[in-house]
């Protein structure tokens, strides 16, 4: 492998500070260790299991959209998130780390048990 084709595949700095920091804040990373259960959580799932307000989800959400790890998906009023599947090589590099540490911490446990708590189907109605 060539120094060039090696750049063409190493992110820019400002794009790794960019990366780590999108992951700096424990609200954050208990929204992506419950992605990592489900496949998919509307908004109204995750303020209810994160006990937050919209406002603070919706804000965290769009940080970790902005850094690449989420996609979104509307239907209807309702946005739906999940793990982006078209990770940058870095964070592909990340995802088994968090993986497995994020669901040995105590706040992901309380935040699974209550996701598994919520009614099964809608539960956005």
């Amino acid at each position: 492998m060539t120094i060039s084709t090696f750049m063409d595949i190493v992110p820019c700095m400002e794009n790794i500070a960019l990366i780590f920091q999108s992951l700096d804040d424990e609200t954050r990373l208990r929204i992506v260790s419950l992605l990592f259960e489900e496949d998919e959580l509307c908004v109204c799932d995750l303020v209810t299991v994160l006990q937050l307000p919209q406002s603070t989800v919706s804000r965290q959400l769009s940080l970790l959209k902005g850094a690449g790890w989420l996609k979104d998906r509307r239907d209807g009023v309702w946005i739906h998130y999940s793990i982006n599947r078209s990770l940058a090589p870095i964070q592909q590099f990340i995802i088994p780390v968090l993986r497995n540490f994020l669901p040995a911490t105590e706040a992901a446990r309380k935040d699974l048990e209550r996701l598994r708590s919520l009614n099964e189907g809608c539960r956005c109605a």
